[in-house]
């Protein structure tokens, strides 16, 4: 079997009518670390939720490494784990007990050792959780949920809150951890993490999956593989934008465009020379990135309501 995670149709109707997740369909490979990626309200916790048994749904087919909750839930328990953004753990144990005291919840249970080393607290296994740093609590919770060495790791926006280092940190954690050829759903906001981690991603909007993909496949659906982005003062049109040479595609808002285009050195120069006479206050170029993708497909960025 090379499936790990599977759901078809999947439905969930809250009280009061509200439906979060509408006909969704995913699939997730043995091995693979895959992205779910959508604004608030998308659905994405929902589903997630439903996958690891949190939530039952309204209606639709759900498949954990073959199993089924409501008829292999001990088991199911016993080979995934959990790391939520933000984990409650008791503040006056030290790591190494909170360590002991997950690991005793399962029948198969890593070495304490190995876990903590896995996570780079090794300085910290005596220090109180609340005393710890916020990359440091995080990395524990990470540990928690890889004590039980689980078959599926859920991470949902596990890296929310945290500096640069920590960030990369827990990014290293991850990478160790499909190196062994385990697999990982991962819900994020930020899309460097999503394009650095993720196999596969699928972007999801409305209860829906809209776009699934490598984020290479992603991006290159875009037309352009760079991104042309500027302001000016006054208004913009958009079809004349839209018919400069190597231009693939125009979205402008309040004065700021971003062209998405195929040749740099092709369509700067040529939008220099539609922009003639007119005030240019800034311009950028960049490599087009899932951002790009995102605000393309749902018509805003990831972090807005």
């Amino acid at each position: 079997m090379t499936t790990a995670l599977r759901c078809s149709r999947l439905e969930k109707t809250y009280p009061g009518g509200v439906e979060a997740v509408r006909g969704l369909d995913l699939e997730v490979q043995r091995g693979e670390c895959f992205g779910l990626l959508g604004p608030n309200g998308a659905g994405k916790t929902t589903t997630v939720e439903i996958l690891e048994g949190l939530l039952p749904p309204t209606a639709g087919e759900v498949e954990v490494l073959g199993r089924r909750w409501g008829q292999d839930d001990d088991a199911l328990r016993h080979l995934i784990g959990i790391s939520l953004q933000e984990t409650k753990l008791a503040e006056k144990l030290t790591v190494e007990e909170t360590l002991r005291l997950f690991a005793s919840f399962y029948d198969r249970a890593r070495p304490i050792d190995e876990v903590i080393a896995e996570v780079a607290l090794g300085e910290k296994r005596t220090s109180q959780v609340g005393k710890l740093s916020g990359g440091q609590q995080q990395r524990l919770a990470l540990a928690c949920a890889l004590v039980s060495d689980p078959e599926v790791l859920f991470l949902d926006e596990p890296t929310t809150g945290l500096d640069p280092q920590s960030r990369r940190q827990l990014w290293d954690v991850i990478r160790g951890y499909k190196a062994r050829g385990r697999t990982i759903l991962l819900t994020t906001h930020y899309m460097d993490e999503a394009e650095r981690l993720c196999d596969r991603v699928a972007v999801v909007d409305h209860g829906k999956v809209i776009a699934q993909g490598t984020p290479a496949e992603l991006i290159s659906r875009l037309g352009g593989e760079h991104v042309v982005e500027f302001s000016v003062g006054g208004a913009l049109d958009e079809a004349a934008l839209a018919a400069l040479p190597a231009v693939k595609a125009v979205r402008v808002s309040l004065g700021t465009a971003v062209l998405t285009v195929s040749e740099v050195h092709v369509a700067v120069p040529a939008l220099l020379d539609h922009l003639k006479g007119r005030e240019l206050t800034s311009l950028t170029t960049r490599h087009a990135s899932l951002e790009d993708v995102f605000v393309s497909l749902t018509g805003r960025h990831l972090r807005d309501d």
